[in-house]
């Protein structure tokens, strides 16, 4: 395995139809543990955003409980993709449309961090903005326009 001085970064936000308690949502309720067993285990993962709950659904940064976020690190671009589209993730992310509202811009957003920085829930939220602001850049992409890790150079290191 090869170590790296840069870690990916992603932020995704998603928009609840009903509340995260009414009971058309306790389907995707009921996976968020196994999904985040899974996440912690899978290659690649590093951390990921959590309340004392054990994930992030009661965490409320845009004063808006119907929006709901998820922010991890990863070792690599191709470590997220394997989770989020090869393994039970997929099963979840395919029925999403039961229980989230339709997206009409950008709702994820990833970039590159030194690795062992944990960025806060306020960076992932600027990213966000950044991409849907500018469209897909170094500092904020997606998976359809991805960058890669910075060079590395003395000036990554300080």
């Amino acid at each position: 395995m090869t170590t790296s001085i840069f870690h990916l970064a992603q932020y995704n936000i998603a928009r609840l139809i009903h509340p995260i308690d009414h009971p058309n949502t306790a389907d995707f309720v009921a996976q968020l543990d196994e999904v985040n067993a899974r996440a912690e285990q899978a290659p690649g993962f590093v951390w990921r955003l959590q309340s004392e709950s054990g994930n992030a659904t009661d965490i409320d940064p845009y004063g808006d409980p119907d929006i709901i976020i998820n922010m991890s690190v990863w070792e690599t671009i191709d470590d997220l993709f394997k989770f989020a589209y090869r393994n039970r993730h997929l099963e979840v992310f395919r029925q999403r449309t039961q229980w989230f509202e339709r997206h009409h811009e950008p709702h994820l957003v990833m970039w590159w961090v030194p690795a062992g920085y944990i960025p806060p829930v306020e960076e992932g939220k600027a990213r966000l903005e950044l991409l849907i602001e500018q469209g897909p850049t170094s500092e904020a992409f997606t998976f359809k326009s991805r960058f890669p890790a910075p060079a590395y150079t003395a000036e990554n290191l300080s």
